[in-house]
């Protein structure tokens, strides 16, 4: 597996310093478990922010508690995942295989499986057939998409496994689709709802959360 597509800086900056909402925290911390690069990135920043502590006058160096202890990834550590293509901070909530899950039906070749995630904004893996594409939408805030099985490709460009697209309100609108060939499943987090374009996504969009 050959990861092209990392998380941006600041993103990684919120993940070191336990800032990023519940399901962000979720996917970034994924992706981290891949991605040797990231993972030494935030190792790095997690050193430059507990110096900068050092410095200050009176101050007690207490270490945070992780955003949630099922993500809280070992810095430096191999890379982790389930009995599939599941990243090792993810198996708790999706369990150890991808063939395994129970998909919902939420439009011709689209299904999702909403995952229980504390903290703001919402987690769910998504699963395409080859060619279809999720309608077009824009965002109000974050969304991290991190590519599982299969590809994605958006206006962005195209995200293999281990990929992640990390997106928020600049990108005006846009309709990611599945690989035409390998079709795609991904583990998707929102920070607040997705503002869709066409009007029986909008009406559907209460009973699938998206």
């Amino acid at each position: 597996m050959t990861i092209t597509r990392h998380l941006d800086g600041a993103t990684l900056m919120s993940l070191a310093a336990g800032a990023l909402p519940g399901a962000l925290a979720a996917v970034a911390a994924a992706h981290v478990a891949m991605c040797a690069r990231c993972r030494d990135e935030v190792a790095h920043l997690e050193r430059v922010g507990a110096a900068l502590l050092a410095d200050l006058p009176g101050t007690e160096m207490v270490r945070p508690e992780p955003v949630m202890p099922a993500i809280d990834v070992p810095r430096g550590a191999a890379v982790s995942t389930g009995g599939d293509e599941i990243p090792g901070p993810l198996v708790r909530l999706v369990g150890g295989r991808l063939d395994a899950v129970r998909w919902r039906w939420i439009a011709p070749g689209l299904w999702h499986r909403p995952l229980p995630i504390g903290g703001q904004g919402a987690l769910q893996l998504l699963k395409g057939s080859p060619g279809v594409r999720v309608p077009e939408h824009a965002h109000s805030g974050s969304e991290l998409t991190l590519v599982l099985r299969g590809a994605l490709i958006d206006r962005t460009g195209r995200y293999g496994p281990g990929d992640v697209a990390d997106v928020d309100e600049e990108i005006e609108r846009h309709a990611p689709a599945a690989d035409p060939d390998a079709g795609c499943i991904c583990v998707v987090a929102n920070e607040q709802p997705s503002r869709f374009r066409n009007l029986l996504a909008r009406l559907l969009q209460p009973w699938h959360g998206l």
